[in-house]
Parts: structure tokens; C-alpha cells; sequence
């Protein structure tokens, strides 16, 4: 009965018959991650996709020289590694856990033949993942091609979204873990975030950031503000 109920409650399964839920807690396996233990690798085989049911998961690739760059940061009630499931292919990036985790793996081989039997199934995890993707395609927009300070405050304007519209936002991984996402060094990051509660935009306390003025941070997500040098 946990295992339904948990199901039912991932954005990805929301709205489904009871009937497909119990379906899938048949081929779900739970799995526990340790903090920094690899989840999947770059590369590997796409044996199936997470749900992750607690903790926080890092999406990043790694370069010849070994740098790393993060690319998404997950929590709970979102998919990882998804693609593999429609296509077949191996794992385009890596995923580790920043905490311990929880996740519900999904067997491929399982899971298409449960679609197989299900046309719906597939078609409602297609109109998630679309929506997905349209949020995702407008992030790596604003972080790739805005100068730093306007890839932050798009950031934290995207933080705000995901924490259901509240302007008190709790960064989830550490500063220098944000200046990776955001393609940019600790140092630069916290000057720009100092300069944007000196223009009233923000206010820090830790691992907090309450936005002061959301327009004003939208302006400047817009390249309609810019900061002081």
C-alpha cells in the first residue's frame, strides 16, 4: 500500500488510474544512495530510470581534464536518467547523490512493456517530460547566455518557481556548487551576490536568500538591470 501511494504521488504518475499505479509499484525497486555515491555514470548502459523519493541528486559531466560541470540539480519527485527509456541509449551524463537518497528505479525492459500494455501511460509521461523540457530549454538559456549576473538572478527566479512561488528560497547545494551550475568561479558569485543586497534586490541570511523585489531581479534576468561594476 506504501509503495501505491508513493507512486501515486510523483508528478510523473499524478492523475493515473489506480490500476496503473499498482502496475508500476509491481516493477518499482527501491534503492538507497549514500551521500556522494555514484548513482549512474556517463556512458553506462540505460538499464531504466529514478524517481527520487528523498534527498538531492547532481546531473554533471565531466571534461578531459577532469573538470566538472553541473548541469541540473534533482530532488524529490523528479526523474533521472528517463531518456534511456525511450531511447535506448546510454547515460548522457553522470549522477551522484549530494545527501543520501532514496529513489524508485524503474527496469526498463519493465517499464516499455508496461507502456506496451498501457498506451496512456506513455502518452501522460510524455506531456510531464514536454513540460519538463520547455522549463529545462528556458534554464540553459538564461545560464548560457546571459553574463553571470543575469544567469543568477534567472536562477533564483527559477528557485523561486520551484519552491512553489515562495520569495524565501533555500539554496539546496553549496555556493560552490551554484557558481559550477551558473559557469562561473565562488568568488565572482559572491560578489554578485553581494551587490545585489546592497541594491535591495535580495537579502542573505546563510543558506537563505529572501527575494526583496522580484521585478527588479526579473529586470536584471532580462538584461533590462544591470549591476554596478
Amino acid at each position: 500500500m506504501d509503495i501505491i501511494k508513493s507512486i501515486a504521488s510523483i508528478p510523473l504518475f499524478e492523475g493515473l488510474p489506480r490500476k496503473y499505479h499498482e502496475d508500476l509499484a509491481l516493477i518499482a525497486v527501491t534503492r538507497l544512495f549514500k551521500r556522494g555515491q555514484t548513482i549512474f555514470s556517463e556512458g553506462d548502459e540505460g538499464t531504466g530510470f529514478h524517481v527520487i523519493l528523498s534527498g538531492r541528486v547532481k546531473i554533471f559531466k565531466l571534461s578531459a581534464d577532469g573538470k566538472e560541470q553541473i548541469l541540473h540539480i534533482f530532488g524529490p519527485g523528479e526523474p533521472i536518467g528517463e531518456v534511456s527509456v525511450f531511447t535506448g541509449q546510454r547515460f548522457p551524463a553522470n549522477a551522484k547523490a549530494l545527501e543520501e537518497c532514496r529513489t524508485s528505479f524503474f527496469p526498463r525492459a519493465a517499464f516499455v512493456e508496461l507502456i506496451k500494455q498501457n498506451p496512456y501511460l506513455a502518452m501522460n509521461m510524455l506531456a510531464i517530460l514536454s513540460r519538463r523540457l520547455r522549463k529545462f530549454t528556458q534554464l540553459v538559456e538564461d545560464l548560457s547566455l546571459k553574463e553571470v549576473p543575469g544567469r543568477l538572478a534567472a536562477y533564483l527566479l527559477y528557485l523561486r518557481e520551484r519552491q512553489e512561488g515562495s520569495n524565501d528560497l533555500r539554496l539546496d547545494i553549496a555556493k560552490g556548487q551554484l557558481a559550477s551550475l551558473l559557469g562561473t568561479i565562488p568568488e565572482t558569485l559572491s560578489r554578485m551576490l553581494a551587490k545585489m543586497t546592497k541594491l535591495g534586490l535580495i537579502q542573505i541570511h546563510g543558506a537563505h536568500i529572501k527575494i526583496v523585489d522580484p521585478e527588479g531581479l526579473q529586470d536584471l534576468a532580462g538584461g533590462e538591470k544591470r549591476l554596478p561594476a
